[in-house]
Parts: structure tokens; C-alpha cells; sequence
């Protein structure tokens, strides 16, 4: 049997700092949702615009009662662990916290997005290539599993819609911050080669159109009125798969399934950099031709 695996976490103003530990210590976890086999250890709290202190002490009390440490100190946190999850809810402290635990030479799962904006992930993709350090970035719907057993039904892809809510960033870029989730699933749709992303605002979110070469198109439907999530593919022959993302598996349980694979060596449960950096141009794309209203082409980024 294989040893659980020391975990640090780096961040405390996301839902996910206490949603993927509990998962892991809560013994009011259900059984077949617990992942045991990840041990947290220490938790780094700081402020940022994403939760207020009442906020952070809520979650900090819940970390210490299941027997998560939360302290300020970033030695402290990361001494002694085998591996580092990052749940940051400010994309704009993604590269600084990466660099900081880049070079300690420990495996890293980053919560999405990569970063804040285009720059910053490609400084974020050349800090773990200096270090040789092991890292993937993902939105758990990458990994749902209905939207996985839609894609294993193999169809070849012309044409594909996904859709997700967009809520409104405490800082930075909406369209970044939580637009990463249905443009994660297209991307894993659709696979890298975008060419360029045109954005129609309305009274609902954004509606966005990324074209692909040889005519094939992807529209990615970002709503502020329907927190849903979900997924249309169609081909040129009249084949169609539609895709409802139920929760019937929790995706945060199917995430961290991946997230152990990966700290235990398998590079092909995470999610290839060049994957992540493919949707970091189409987000930054999205976000520019939201506020200009005019067409960005992916190679100009």
C-alpha cells in the first residue's frame, strides 16, 4: 500500500482551501468521496481582496478542528511535506507563490487559473523549466465524469459549445478568474490551435466565439444567470453529443484522484503546460475583446 503523501496548502481565501482537505481528514466525509491517501498538513494564510477576515478565521477554524495547522509563515507551512496544493484564489499571486515554492523541488498542483493574465503564465511556465519542477494547473470540470464519458464516446469534433457561470472577480478579470472553467473544457474539446476569440456582451455575460483552422469553431457561453455547466460537440456529418455536468461523481473527488496520480509520478494524470497556456490565451483573448469589442488574434498575445 502505497504511504500517504504529505500535503501542504498554500492559501486560504478559496472555498477549495477547506473543500479539498476536507476531503481528505473529515470524517463527516462520505466514504467513497474521501482520498485518504493525501495527508494535509499546514495551511499558509494571507490576506488578499478574495475573503475578509471573518471569512479566513471561518475556514481556519474548520482546518484546525479536522487537524489542518494554519499559519502565516511560508517555511513553516511547506516543512516537511511531500508535495504543495495552491489554492489562491487571486490569480494575480499565482506567480509570486509558484516562484516561492518552485524551487523547493516538490511536486505542485495549482488551482486555476494559471495566473492573472498571459504574462504572468508564461513567467509561472519558465520558473518550473529552471527548477525541473513537476507542476499542473486545472479546473476540476476538466475532469468531470460526465463530461469525460462524453468525450470517450469519440466523436470527431467540428463544432462545440460549452457553458459555465462568470462571477464577478474581487479583483482582476471575471472572465480569467471563472470563465477558466468552460474554456478548460473546450480547450479539452477542441485541443490546442485556436486562432482567435471575438466576445458579444449582453445583459447575461458574454457570449464567446474561438475559430479554429479548417473551419472548425468553438463557442464558450459565460452566464450570469444559470449556474450550470455543460457541453454540445457536433461534427459535419450530423453527429451530436450533448454533455450535462450533474455532480453525480463531485468533481473536487475525481480532481484529487488526478492530483495524487501526479504526485506519485504519473506526468499523464496532470494536464500539459502548453495545454494551460493554449486556454491563458484564449481567457486573456476573451478579456480583451470583451472590453474592445473587436477580434484578438491568439498569435498578436
Amino acid at each position: 500500500m502505497n504511504k500517504k503523501i504529505k500535503v501542504a496548502f498554500i492559501g486560504l481565501d478559496t472555498s477549495h482551501a477547506t473543500a479539498f482537505p476536507g476531503l481528505m481528514l473529515d470524517r463527516e466525509t462520505k466514504p467513497e468521496s474521501r482520498i485518504e491517501s493525501l495527508l494535509p498538513t499546514r495551511c499558509l494564510r494571507f490576506d488578499t481582496p478574495f475573503q475578509d477576515k471573518e471569512g479566513l478565521d471561518k475556514r481556519q477554524s474548520y482546518l484546525e478542528n479536522i487537524g489542518v495547522e494554519v499559519g502565516t509563515d511560508f517555511d513553516w507551512a511547506v516543512e516537511g511535506c511531500d508535495a504543495i496544493i495552491l489554492t489562491v484564489n487571486d490569480p494575480a499571486l499565482h506567480l509570486e507563490y509558484v516562484e516561492k515554492c518552485a524551487a523547493l523541488g516538490k511536486p505542485l498542483f495549482l488551482d486555476k487559473p494559471l495566473a492573472g493574465n498571459l504574462a504572468d503564465s508564461r513567467k509561472i511556465c519558465d520558473i518550473i523549466q529552471r527548477h525541473n519542477t513537476r507542476m499542473f494547473c486545472a479546473s476540476a470540470l476538466r475532469f468531470d465524469i460526465d463530461f469525460e464519458e462524453t468525450l470517450e464516446q469519440g466523436l470527431e469534433v467540428q463544432s462545440a459549445m460549452t457553458w459555465g457561470p462568470v462571477g464577478i472577480a474581487a479583483a482582476g478579470s471575471s472572465i480569467v478568474w471563472y470563465g477558466v472553467h468552460a474554456f478548460e473544457m473546450l480547450e479539452r474539446i477542441m485541443g490546442i490551435g485556436a486562432e482567435s476569440v471575438t466576445v458579444v456582451n449582453d445583459s447575461r455575460g458574454h457570449l464567446c466565439h474561438v475559430s479554429y483552422p479548417d473551419g472548425k469553431r468553438g463557442m464558450v457561453e459565460l452566464t450570469t444567470k444559470v449556474p450550470r455547466y455543460g457541453a454540445l460537440m457536433r461534427n459535419d456529418t450530423g453527429n451530436s453529443l450533448l454533455c450535462r455536468v450533474t455532480g453525480r461523481v463531485p468533481c473536487y473527488v475525481r480532481l484529487l484522484h488526478h492530483v495524487e496520480a501526479y504526485f506519485r509520478g504519473d506526468d499523464s494524470a496532470g494536464v500539459a503546460m502548453a495545454d494551460s497556456i493554449e486556454i491563458m490565451k484564449m481567457l486573456e483573448a476573451a478579456e480583451i475583446s470583451s472590453q474592445t469589442g473587436k477580434t484578438v488574434y491568439l498569435n498578436t498575445l
